[in-house]
C-alpha cells in the first residue's frame, strides 16, 4: 500500500518537488481507507480538515440543498486531491464528497501537512496554483448558471464530456457514455425535467441522439460552443 501512495504522490504537482527524504517520510504519514460506491466521504459543513488523495476510483464534490437537489462541482479521479480548502483555513467543509465507484483514498491530517509546509515551503505556491485553477472552474460554473439557459449549459457539458472521454464514430459523430438525466441535471444546476426537455430539443435539432448505450452527438454542437475544439 505504501508503494501505491508513493506512486500517487510522485505524480501530484503539489508534492512533485519534495526531497527524497521528505517524500518517503510523507508516505508513512498517510492513512489509507477503502470506500464503496455511493459512500459519502464527508458532508458539507463537516468539521474535518484532512487532505485526501484518490489512489484508485473516483469521487465527486457537490452541493445538496434541503430538498435534495444537487449541483455537482467537480469530479476527482486517480491522482487528484481534494479537501485543501478546509486543510488551509481549518473551517468546515465547503462541499459533500461522494464516491462514484469503489475507491481507495489516502488521507493526510492537517497537522502533518502544516509540518511539511515548514520544511518544504515551495508547496505553498503549488497549492495556490491549484486553488486558482479550481476558482476559475467555479467562476465558469457561476457564469454558466447566471447567463446560459438549460439547453446551452447542457451542450457545454456534452462538449466537455466529448473532450474527456468521447469516441469518434466512422460516420464522424461522437459517442459518450449514457448518464441518467438526474446526473446530467446535477452537473449543470438544473432539474431532471428541464434536462429531459432540453435533450428532446437537441434531438429535434439533430445535435444529440440518445441510445441505450450512450449519446450520439453531432460535431455541429461544437459550432455552438467555441471554447471547445473539435477532436
Amino acid at each position: 500500500m505504501k508503494r501505491l501512495i508513493l506512486e500517487a504522490v510522485r505524480e501530484i504537482p503539489l508534492f512533485r518537488g519534495l526531497s527524497s527524504r521528505n517524500l518517503k517520510r510523507l508516505v508513512t504519514e498517510f492513512q489509507v481507507r477503502e470506500f464503496k460506491k455511493g459512500r459519502v466521504v464527508f458532508h458539507q459543513s463537516d468539521s474535518s480538515t484532512d487532505l485526501y488523495i484518490v489512489l484508485n476510483g473516483s469521487v465527486k464534490a457537490s452541493l445538496v440543498n434541503e430538498e435534495g437537489d444537487e449541483l455537482t462541482l467537480a469530479e476527482f479521479k486517480k491522482g487528484d486531491f481534494f479537501g485543501e480548502m478546509s486543510l488551509i483555513d481549518g473551517k468546515p467543509r465547503s462541499a459533500t464528497i461522494t464516491c462514484l465507484e469503489d475507491s481507495t483514498l489516502g488521507i493526510l491530517t492537517r497537522d502533518k501537512f502544516v509540518e511539511l509546509l515548514k520544511k518544504e515551503p515551495h508547496i505553498s505556491l503549488e497549492l495556490l496554483s491549484s486553488l486558482v485553477e479550481r476558482l476559475r472552474i467555479a467562476n465558469g460554473v457561476i457564469e454558466s448558471l447566471a447567463f446560459l439557459d438549460v439547453e446551452e449549459r447542457l451542450m457545454r457539458l456534452l462538449c466537455s464530456m466529448i473532450e474527456e472521454c468521447g469516441e469518434r464514430t466512422e460516420a464522424g459523430f461522437y459517442r459518450i457514455r449514457r448518464c441518467p438525466h438526474r446526473e446530467l441535471a446535477s452537473r449543470i444546476g438544473a432539474s431532471r425535467e428541464a434536462v429531459t426537455k432540453a435533450l428532446k430539443v437537441l434531438s429535434f435539432k439533430g445535435l444529440v441522439r440518445e441510445g441505450r448505450d450512450g449519446y450520439i452527438i453531432s460535431p455541429n454542437i461544437f459550432s455552438r460552443n467555441a471554447e471547445f475544439k473539435i477532436k
